[in-house]
């Protein structure tokens, strides 16, 4: 396996000294565009058309004549908001030069509606995600041909602001539905916290957070019941592009932890963590001793980096002992202005309480976002996930590979609404998934976010 770890490495290094650049800043959310919960834990960078990239200064339109003539003495933002009427197709508005949204209608967002809303530092909000898919995929999405309440969701925060000194905050997240219970603390097998709060076989109830922050000056501190920094995707439907979840994700990765998680902004370019949790997807009960930590780096305005691991022992359940090492390396990078790529590698080794093999895993995620408008994205993830001795494959020494192509879309015909429809091909020669179909299978799911 160390050879699997040199590679995740090197084929960072590599990706990151060649990298093509020149788009918007990496340090925003993509999902800033969809004013998804504040807090909610996405990695990504924003992409797409926003007031400093020139949006409409290089083709604005002269519509009478009908077609798009330069004048850079144009209002750059008017052009933005508005687009051309008279449907010129060469780099009218946000549409990227493919003349598709003067056809298909300008992209007109509306007020976003909040049902609670904000009070200074206060806030606090949801969403509902329902959906469908046409096959089971043991990575949340694990009920198929039906449709279904994935997520119901509320949370409340108190956002801390250290800009005057020293300040005390919180957060807190409460789900229901068919995801409550990949995301409750089953670390340990005694139903502890929110782990039996269970409504049938499939559905139920979590509280993935539940935390108090202090913070002063550039150095913050959570104490509590928190989502891991591992990995790019998360639990939060609005924080992810796609309606379904890649295995390295939900097999190797943690999703809570429990614990002290400290934050320092060392510089404008580079912030580092460190922190005790008692395991893995543990409540407030002893499950382990870990070490959380890692760093995240701005490279330049267009490429950022982060490392995260967590070290020690992950769980002691039912008398099994699981200790070991895990690593995630994400790549953010701003290709152009309106493309995105997402690297993202992680490593898991771990054995038992008799130093035998537990699991060892190896994934590289690959990401590719493409933002026409603030209505509309395409993107498409592809995954190499290898496991030995996993959760998937029991047998010490047999090694088998995953591979998972996702193709999808966002649509946002509102400020609220997100529409995720989705293709996803999925090949497993040895049938350790358990897929639907065996070794080879199609997939096709949407899903509806409304947020609130």
């Amino acid at each position: 396996m160390k050879r699997k770890l040199l590679f995740s490495t090197l084929a960072l290094l590599c990706f990151g000294g060649n990298a093509l650049a020149g788009g918007p800043s990496a340090d925003g959310n993509y999902h800033a565009l969809y004013q998804a919960a504040p807090g909610a834990g996405g990695q990504i960078a924003q992409v797409g058309c926003t007031d400093d990239v020139g949006c409409g200064c290089e083709t604005p339109c002269d519509c009478d004549a009908g077609v798009c003539e330069p004048d850079c003495g144009a209002d750059m933002i008017e052009y933005c908001d508005s687009g051309c009427d008279g449907g010129c197709d060469a780099g009218c508005g946000c549409g990227g030069g493919l003349g598709l949204f003067d056809k298909l209608g300008q992209c007109d967002l509306g007020e976003p509606f909040a049902l609670f809303g904000q009070c200074g530092n206060l806030s606090a909000g949801g969403w509902v995600q329902m959906g469908y898919h046409t096959d089971a995929l043991p990575l949340f999405n694990s009920r198929p041909d039906e449709f279904q309440l994935h997520q119901a969701w509320l949370w409340a925060e108190k956002a801390i602001d250290t800009s005057c000194g020293f300040d005390i905050g919180g957060r807190i997240d409460y789900i229901y539905g068919t995801d409550s219970q990949d995301t409750q603390a089953f670390g340990i097998a005694n139903n502890h916290w929110d782990n039996d709060w269970d409504n049938g076989p499939d559905y139920g109830h979590a509280m993935p957070q539940l935390y108090l922050e202090a913070g002063y000056g550039d150095l913050s501190v959570k104490v509590g019941h928190f989502y891991t920094i591992i990995g790019w995707e998360v639990v939060t439907a609005p924080d992810n592009f796609f309606y379904s979840h890649a295995y390295t994700m939900y097999n190797s990765e943690p999703f809570t932890h429990t614990g002290a998680l400290a934050t320092l902004a060392v510089s404008e370019d580079v912030e580092v963590y460190g922190g005790y949790t008692l395991g893995w997807d543990s409540g407030f009960e002893d499950n382990g001793d870990s070490f959380l930590g890692g760093v995240s780096l701005a490279l330049n305005e267009d490429i950022s980096l982060i490392y995260a691991t967590v070290a020690g022992r992950f769980a002691d359940k039912g008398g099994n002992t699981e200790k070991g090492y895990m690593h995630s390396i994400v790549a953010d990078v701003a290709l152009t202005d309106q493309l995105q790529y997402i690297f993202q590698s992680d490593f898991l080794d771990t054995e038992d309480q008799n130093n035998r093999l537990a699991r060892n895993t190896f994934g590289i995620n690959q990401y590719l976002i493409y933002t026409l408008t603030d209505c509309l994205a395409a993107g498409a993830r592809f995954e190499w996930y290898n496991v030995e001795g996993s959760v998937l494959n029991q047998t010490a020494g047999n090694e088998s590979d995953i591979y998972a192509l996702t193709m999808g879309v966002n649509y946002k015909p509102h400020a609220n609404v997100i529409v995720r429809p989705e293709i996803r091909f999925d090949w497993d020669d040895d049938q350790i998934a358990g897929l639907d179909e065996g070794e080879e299978q199609t997939t096709f799911g949407i899903d509806t976010i409304f947020l609130f």
